[in-house]
């Protein structure tokens, strides 16, 4: 089997271009670093960054009076007790710094009277979120990060590079071994500091919002590099995802924003307001968190009051034309074309997976237990704790990017480790030649409905183990080589990588979720609905051989840093 391989030293490589990792290049290269930015896709334009249309969390006190000591609470109160106080602190004081860079860098803030605006999201106490008018928060922000990166010729830049492993010298992360999509060749990076930026998991679930790329490869990669993950069980729905009528060429996720600034009213197939059945009445406004309105729409679809389709209506209906372009300008004219008028019709929404609060544990200098690897943005686990607040998840993307590649940097005086012995057993994977027979597109669609019907947001020891049976045999049929041979293109082959990943990290998710016997936050358990002190833990899964082993450990939440 050929070994040969494209080889690159670095001192800094980045493993993702979202708006963690691109902040993360910058910033390492800014303090001196030779800089590596990888990525599976096109460079800043993939992951979840350039999808979000929304708002940003952030105590500037622009419009009223602030402090990141209150938006700290905020994050505390929402993460339902198992926020790590470090990461949640080191986000909200570090956001104004990030936020008023981005300004500088000209994103493009909206703004009110000379001010940055802000607009109230759930479970912020005031109107904290600040936001890039017509849903193009998301975009914005990326392009702005790809501008200043295009700016700086010491960052380089690889696209088409799926990461299949890194590789470890002594204990040390000393690099990566990559598979070039475009050329089918296998690719060594030794680089003395690597920050995984790679994002979430929602692509486990069949309704998602997230990219193509979001199936968990962070949480995989650091899990074979014998770096622990924590609070696997704790992806994030998102309540109001668009579910009818046909939407195309728009974030499924994009009705966040309309609520914050004129009040939707949430109905059932009735026609009725019924939050304040499940503890919260809304009055509306949007106040509901995340967990709690998603527990609200599932329940009522479940006791058959439900929309046609199996969600809830969002009625905007008693807005004026008037109002609702004044808010969201061409946006409107976009739900035209889709046949979406607000004022005379609801749409119909339903939970969709959206985020994952758990992973790789780290911290606040954003290195983790495993010497040479840092983290950033949503691969992080703790700062969340059980349930993300509203607004946290570009600023989070921001803070921990920016503060991965300030240390990074200032690691990369040690010296080179990397050895190529060490990166033999995942250049012959990248090589292997395989049967071509997989159905791989079919094993992801069947893992997606696995998680969606059994590891959703409400779950029972039944399905939990219906859902495990399921994925043991999925792994199984895929086998421990990938199929086909290392050609040009050949998605069959990164569809492997992809499930390798995959059933690894929801194997991790549901194994965390069946031990958890407590309903918290994101992790709603229908056998066992009440919330228990002695849970208030974080569980600690990491891999020996082929066995993952889970211990409890116990939470920092609550005693803030002075």
């Amino acid at each position: 089997m050929p070994l040969e391989s494209i080889k690159i030293e670095t001192d800094v490589l980045v493993i993702g271009s979202g708006a963690a990792g691109m902040y993360a290049a910058i910033e390492a290269e800014r303090r001196g670093a030779r800089v590596l930015i990888a990525d599976r896709s096109l460079i800043g334009r993939s992951g979840a960054t350039v999808m979000a249309q929304m708002t940003v969390a952030v105590a500037l006190g622009e419009e009223v009076p602030d402090d990141w000591h209150v938006h700290y609470s905020d994050t505390i109160a929402a993460g339902r007790g198992l926020c790590d106080a470090r990461l949640a602190q080191l986000l909200c004081q570090d956001a104004s710094e990030c936020i008023r860079e981005m300004d500088h860098w000209g994103v493009g803030w909206a703004r009110k009277d000379g001010h940055i605006s802000q607009a109230v999201a759930p479970g912020h106490d005031r109107p904290r979120c600040v936001y890039v008018d017509f849903l193009n928060t998301g975009p914005a922000v990326s392009k702005t990060l790809r501008t200043v990166m295009a700016r700086n010729p010491r960052i380089r830049k690889a696209g088409d590079l799926c990461i299949v492993d890194l590789v470890t010298s002594d204990g040390e992360v000393s690099g990566a071994v990559a598979y070039h999509l475009e050329s089918g060749t296998a690719v060594t990076i030794a680089a003395k500091a690597t920050v995984l930026a790679t994002g979430g998991l929602t692509r486990l679930y069949r309704r998602n919002s997230a990219s193509a790329n979001m199936g968990g490869d962070g949480y995989a990669l650091a899990l074979r590099a014998g770096a622990p993950l924590i609070d696997m069980e704790f992806p994030q729905f998102f309540p109001i995802g668009h579910l009818a009528p046909r939407l195309i060429g728009m974030d499924p996720i994009m009705w966040d924003p309309f609520r914050y600034k004129l009040g939707g009213r949430l109905l059932n197939g009735q026609m009725e307001e019924f939050t304040s059945r499940y503890g919260s009445s809304e009055d509306g406004k949007y106040v509901l968190t995340r967990d709690l309105a998603t527990y609200a729409i599932f329940k009522e679809v479940e006791a058959g009051r439900g929309s046609p389709h199996g969600g809830a209506y969002l009625s905007f209906q008693h807005c004026s034309e008037p109002a609702l372009r004044e808010a969201f300008g061409p946006v409107i004219d976009r739900l035209a074309a889709n046949r979406i008028d607000l004022t005379r019709m609801p749409v119909e929404v339903a939970p969709i997976a959206h985020y994952h609060m758990g992973g790789v544990p780290a911290d606040a200098r954003m290195t983790t237990e495993v010497p040479g690897l840092l983290a950033a943005g949503e691969v992080v686990g703790g700062a969340n704790g059980a349930n993300r607040l509203s607004g946290n998840a570009i600023t989070e993307a921001l803070v921990f990017g920016r503060r991965a590649g300030r240390t990074a940097a200032e690691s990369i005086k040690s010296t080179q480790k990397f050895r190529a012995r060490d990166a033999r057993a995942a250049l012959e994977l990248v090589g292997a030649d395989a049967p071509d027979g997989t159905n791989t597109a079919a094993m992801v669609a069947r893992l997606q409905s696995i998680m969606a019907d059994d590891v959703g947001p409400f779950r029972t020891d039944a399905k939990l183990r219906r859902a495990l049976a399921g994925i043991t045999a999925l792994t199984e049929e895929l086998g421990d080589r990938p199929p086909g041979r290392a050609v040009p293109f050949n998605l069959q082959r990164l569809e492997w990588f992809d499930l390798r990943n995959m059933l690894l990290v929801a194997r991790a998710v549901a194994e965390t979720a069946l031990r958890r016997t407590e309903s918290r936050g994101a992790h709603q358990r229908e056998d066992f609905p009440t919330t228990l002190p002695h849970w208030q833990a974080h569980q600690r899964v990491v891999l020996a051989g082929d066995t993952l082993k889970i211990s409890g450990a116990p939470t920092t939440a609550g005693a803030l840093v002075s």
